[in-house]
């Protein structure tokens, strides 16, 4: 019997299920669990990011303020602003010029020791983290502890042996006694091997090896692309580390010539503080932002080829 004849018989409407007609249940809108915490935690990190920015931008421009001001204005005007004339490239050329250019010699210096230190603690970090990572031999948790007992130890409870060494072997006031050690980076040995053990899978090395690859044609070919973004990130953080370097140059080395830029801009600071020095305020902070500048590029483009090499290791 059909719905329609029940109807008719029993003179009672037919119910939706009888019909076949089912009323759509009411969409309620749906609530993200925790909508509202999450939208604090994002305004929280928005404003410490904010902080963050500040408090690395605001001493930039600072030095980039006052570096443009005159010493009657250094003193006489706000300290986050510009005024009067503006003497930036006037102060420039004092500071290439002050002391028959020793800022020249002390930047050319910077750049040897950040060039040669920082390229060869890269370079042997890539070397030793790569062998440590995917080569077995006696010794070897032995090594792993040291560098790992030695990245813990900080580089100022190092500084006095090192001088005795260095003395030892009359190395003192030479450019050897600051780029030796800076050839040596714990920490960089250790990420490279952390990453060399996950990025590097030993069946392709098997494979090269099956196929007559000599370990140095292994290592240049196939492993040093892979190690790209350790490679640069070791890269990074030494040439940082170099250039930022104060304490190690300031006990190795007497003879001014040989100063790097952090050592030198703080004689020049002391000497202008001193009674009865030439006071050279504007020249110091002018120093300090060509000190500053060329590190900040040199850290964006690098950071350019280090999220490159990530991509490139993503795709593979």
């Amino acid at each position: 019997m059909s719905a329609a004849e029940s109807v008719t018989r029993s003179g009672t409407a037919p119910s939706r299920l009888a019909s076949g007609q089912v009323a759509p249940a009411a969409r309620t809108p749906k609530r993200k669990p925790g909508g509202s915490r999450h939208q604090r935690a994002s305004v929280t990190l928005t404003v410490l990011m904010t902080a963050m920015l500040l408090y690395c931008v605001v001493p930039l421009f600072w030095l980039i303020a006052n570096a443009s001001k005159t010493r009657d204005k250094l003193y006489n005007s706000f300290s986050l602003w510009f005024a009067g004339d503006f003497a930036l490239f006037d102060n420039i050329g004092k500071v290439l010029t002050y002391n028959d250019g020793i800022f020249v010699r002390w930047f050319g210096n910077t750049i040897m020791y950040v060039v040669v230190g920082a390229g060869g603690a890269t370079l042997l970090a890539t070397l030793a983290g790569y062998g440590l990572a995917k080569y077995r031999f006696p010794g070897r948790r032995l090594v792993l502890a040291v560098i790992l007992g030695a990245i813990a130890v900080p580089m100022t409870a190092l500084a006095v042996p090192q001088f005795l060494l260095f003395s030892k072997l009359q190395l003192t006031n030479t450019p050897w006694s600051v780029i030796i050690p800076s050839m040596v980076s714990a920490f960089g040995l250790y990420l490279v091997w952390v990453y060399a053990a996950e990025a590097i899978p030993d069946e392709l090395l098997e494979a090269a090896r099956l196929d007559g690859a000599s370990e140095l044609r292994i290592f240049f070919s196939i492993s040093l692309r892979q190690l790209a973004p350790a490679l640069i990130t070791v890269l990074m953080f030494t040439v940082v580390a170099t250039w930022n370097n104060y304490f190690l140059p300031l006990i190795m080395l007497s003879d001014q010539q040989w100063y790097p830029l952090t050592v030198g801009l703080s004689q020049w600071a002391s000497a202008s503080s001193s009674i009865g020095a030439e006071a050279i305020p504007e020249l110091v902070i002018t120093a300090s932002l060509l000190t500053v500048v060329p590190i900040a590029g040199a850290f964006l483009y690098l950071q350019r080829y280090w999220q490159s090499g990530l991509s490139a290791g993503a795709v593979k």
